[in-house]
């Protein structure tokens, strides 16, 4: 809100900071990357991404390869090359605000985008093999529970 001002201020910090443009690109590939990720875990509700099998329709086992929606796979394909066309081309960078990505930049964006595919792949996994298992919950003392008024007053 105030980065415009840290010429005038008085502050611990360099204003050089704010004309860095990295941790923004970095934090912005990231959660552009992280969206791609988790479109690509929504092929499939329930089925590993790395699973051959994805859908079974009325009762026949139809193997889909993880490329099975070519339109998703096309789109996610799409956004990243727009999104390193924006990152590469100069003028679209500047326009952007924007900073080009090393190597080492865009393995930390991996490194912190990839934890999403894990994390569904957890919960998948569980949605998987969890059939039946409820919960129960007992109160140890009844008479703690609110009494239900009867209607035959």
């Amino acid at each position: 809100m105030n980065f415009d001002t840290c010429a005038t201020r008085e502050t611990t910090y360099p204003c050089s900071i704010f004309n860095d443009r990295h941790p923004s690109t970095v934090s912005m590939t990231v959660l552009v990357v992280v969206e791609m990720f988790n479109a690509l875990n929504n092929l499939s509700e329930n089925q590993s991404l790395l699973s051959s099998e994805n859908m079974i329709i009325k009762d026949v086992l139809l193997c889909y390869p993880s490329w099975s929606n070519l339109w998703l796979v096309a789109s996610i394909i799409l956004t990243m090359i727009f999104h390193i066309l924006i990152l590469y081309v100069h003028p679209l960078a500047v326009l952007f605000s924007v900073t080009p990505l090393s190597w080492a930049e865009w393995r930390l964006v991996l490194y912190l985008s990839f934890p999403v595919i894990i994390i569904d792949e957890v919960l998948k996994f569980f949605s998987r093999n969890t059939k039946g298992i409820r919960f129960k919950f007992r109160f140890r003392r009844p008479d703690m529970l609110p009494k239900r008024e009867s209607r035959d007053k």
